[in-house]
Parts: structure tokens; sequence; C-alpha cells
């Protein structure tokens, strides 16, 4: 039978799942990271490489999502991923505090526990993404991505305040106390808020259809959604625009300090600044394209395009404060490149949502998967290169501050190549019951006027 949709609870309830997997993944990627350059003396490649496996499982997510779609119900594979995350976040602190006596055994087991962390968090999350699409009303799904996100950075906080509060005074074994307790509050939570959430109203079955007997094999199921053109233009432009992104991340402070002179101290909060243009731009397009209020102020669509073209701007005008020095309103010039970012994501999110379900009818795990691993390369291979890009130029010319411009003026560009592709991501039809689009979609997500 189909299912109803989620209220405005039933969303806050499974964006605690994002705030139990973010729990998990700022202390594996961050405190971890910390205790084994500071306190352990490691290279820092090591935690780099570690959270590259991370990465790398999330190439995983197109399979991922193909098995909750060919078993028919999501909150298994939340529940599944959230087991072996939890259970890969403490793999991962035990071995880190082994580190401190047996190095080579305890790096084994870390390769262990981040490939863990990294599978678990590739099926809850996809699984979670679908499970969304399917059950949030179309009009709601851009504030529905807010908050979800909203959430996760709720986890990302709380847990970095209470942990970091308990880890004092350090030794190995309160880190894997620390981590232990986190991971299991996690797992609860999780658990919690996804209970009887794929039933129907009266709570007696549910609401997804029996999995087919014989399921397309996965390859074919991965060529079918990549021969779709909506789903194969939506990739390529997850792709560019995380890329743009990313790049553009890791470089910002060190910019910085180099290009205005901050101390670290006020580097950091020139970050918190940006974060908070994030969620205010996140709560602005949540808002305008949802119908919280009188209507709606533009579309998913739109908002993309237009969170692109405004992160771009934004860039570059960073690019040109490379050249102008301190003249230039640093501090203004990132909280509005906050703000065009976090329009920009909940837009795509929310776009996510909606295109999930264009298309092939079954094939939604395979789509967000899809999506989902163009994003974790994009953002993996962009802080790389935004990085190595800035080492080059400064190379090759010569000077630290015009090599940072020119990776913001990359970014840039990046940014513009991607609103040219989602303008050309078509107006795809939902599935009929023999897979073949009929139907558009709802207006939440047409185009405007004579757009392509």
């Amino acid at each position: 039978m189909n299912a109803p949709w989620l209220g405005w609870l039933g969303i806050v309830r499974l964006g605690l799942v994002q705030t139990a997997l973010g729990a998990v993944v700022i202390l594996t990627t961050t405190t971890l990271n910390r205790v084994m350059v500071v306190e352990l003396v490691l290279p820092a490649m090591l935690p780099g490489i570690l959270v590259g496996l991370y990465y790398t499982m999330q190439l995983l997510r197109p399979r991922l999502g193909y098995g909750s779609d060919v078993g028919g119900r999501r909150t298994p594979w939340i529940i599944g991923g959230m087991c072996l995350l939890s259970a890969g976040g403490v793999v991962a602190a035990v071995a880190t505090a082994w580190m401190a006596t047996a190095t080579v055994a305890g790096i084994l087991l870390a390769v262990v526990g981040f490939l863990m962390i990294g599978v678990g968090v590739g099926a809850a999350g996809t699984a979670l993404l679908t499970l969304l699409a399917k059950r949030v009303e179309p009009a709601r799904r851009g504030a529905a991505a807010m908050i979800v996100w909203v959430m996760m950075i709720a986890g990302f906080a709380v847990t970095a305040t209470i942990a970091g509060h308990f880890l004092d005074p350090f030794s190995g074994a309160r880190l894997v106390a620390v981590t232990a307790v986190v991971c299991a509050a996690a797992l609860l939570l999780a658990l919690v808020a996804v209970r009887r959430v794929e039933y129907d109203l009266a709570g007696a079955r549910p609401v997804e259809a029996a999995a087919s007997a014989s399921p397309t094999p996965f390859r074919a199921a991965l060529a079918q959604v990549w021969g779709e053109p909506t789903a194969r233009r939506f990739t390529i432009f997850v792709f560019v625009s995380m890329l743009a992104y990313s790049a553009q991340d890791l470089i910002l402070e060190p910019f910085a300090g180099v290009a205005f002179g901050l101390t670290p101290g006020q580097s950091t909060q020139l970050a918190g600044l940006q974060n908070a243009g994030v969620l205010c731009g996140m709560l602005l397009a949540a808002l305008a394209v949802s119908r919280l209020g009188r209507g709606r102020l533009g579309t998913l669509r739109s908002w993309t395009i237009g969170g692109c073209i405004a992160s771009a701007l934004a860039l570059a005008g960073l690019a040109l404060g490379a050249y102008l020095g301190p003249v230039w309103p640093l501090h203004p010039s990132v909280f509005v490149l906050g703000i065009a970012n976090g329009a920009f994501a909940v837009a795509a999110i929310g776009s996510m949502m909606h295109f999930a379900s264009a298309g092939r009818r079954g094939r939604e795990g395979v789509r967000m998967g899809l999506w989902g691993a163009a994003q974790a390369i994009a953002f993996g291979v962009g802080g790389f290169l935004g990085t190595a890009g800035v080492d080059a130029t400064r190379y090759l010319l010569d000077a630290p501050i015009a090599a940072y411009g020119a990776v913001f003026a990359a970014s840039a560009l990046l940014f513009l190549f991607a609103a040219g592709i989602a303008a050309r991501v078509e107006r795809p039809a939902t599935a009929s019951p023999d897979g073949a689009g009929t139907h558009s979609l709802p207006d939440a997500m047409q185009p405007e006027g004579n757009a392509p």
C-alpha cells in the first residue's frame, strides 16, 4: 500500500538519525585524528589515510542503496548501518589507544575500524535519504533537507562539547570509554527514531511492498539508472558542485592568516562566521521553497542554480580580496559565502529527494547511492586538489597570496559550471507501474519561465 506522508514530527524523528550519524563521525574523524598526531606523535599522514579509507567506502553507496531497493524496506539498512558504524567507532578508539603500546597492531586494527565506519555511514545514510525521499511531501522537502542537516550539525556540536569535557584528563582508557558511551547512545537514539516509521497509519504492516522474487542484478540496475538522462546529469552536477565546495573549504583559514594576518584564534572565529552563514542560507532556502508561509519564493531548481551562482560570486570576491589585501571586507565576504553555500546545499539535497523517485520504479536507493558516492568522491578529491593547487601555484608564481586567489577563482568557475549543469537537468517524470515516466513532478520542482 502507499505510504502516508511524514508530518513534521516524523521528519524530526528521522533527523535524529542524522544526529546520531554526526555524533559518531565527528568523534572518529576529528578527535581520534588529534590523538594520533598530538598525544601519540604519529605522522599526520596516518589519520589522513584512515579518513581516506572512510571516503573510499562511500563508493559502495549505490550497491547498498540497491540492497534496500531489493528488500523493499529502508529501516533494516539504517539499523544495520548504525550498528556497524557504532561498532567501528569503538574498534577505532581501541585501536588508537593500542597504538601507544603496539603501533603496528593498532594501525591494522584502526584500518578495520575505519572500514566499518565507512560502510556503516554509507548504508545508514543512503537508506535514510531514500526513506525521506519516499515519505516526505514534495512541498516540504526543502525544509526537510534543512532540518536533517541542521540536526547532523547539532550532533557534531553536542558530541564535541560533551565528549571534550569527559576526555580530560586524557588517557587511552578514557578515550575508549567516552567513545563507547557516545556510540551506544547514538545507536539507541537511531533505534528509537526509526521505530515503526515504515508501518502504515494503523501500525499493522510495513508500507513498502514486498521485494520481487527475481530482482534485477545490481550492475544492470546501475546501468539502468545511469541511462536515465536526469539521474546522469544530476550525478555530474553533484560531483562538480561538491568539487567546487570542497576545494575552497580547507584553504579558507590558511588564506585568512597569510593574506590578512589573522591569528589561529581569529581564523577559527572566521570559520564559525562562515558556518553561521551556512545555517542562515539553509533556513532562508528552506523557508522560501516550503509552504510554511503564504507561498513559495522560487523553486528548489531556481535556488540550486542561484546558490551556485551566488557561491561563485562570493568566491570571486575572495579571489579579488587576495590581491587587494586588508582593505577587502573579509568577514562580510565569508559570511555571504556561507549563506550562498547553505542555500545551494539545502536546495540540492531537496532536489535529490525529488529526483530519487523520477524514472524506473524500484531504483530510488540506487539513485541516492549514486549521488552519495559522487558527493564523497568529489569531497575527497576537491579537498586534495584545493590544497595541492595552492602549493603548485605558489611554487610556480612564488606568490603565496596569489596562489589562494587562483584556487578561489577556479572554484568560482566550477560553481558556474555546476549552475549550467543544474539548469540542464531535465524535468523528470514519476514512474508508472512499468517503469516509464508519465507524470511531471509537483510544481515545487518545475522550471520557471522558459528556462532550459
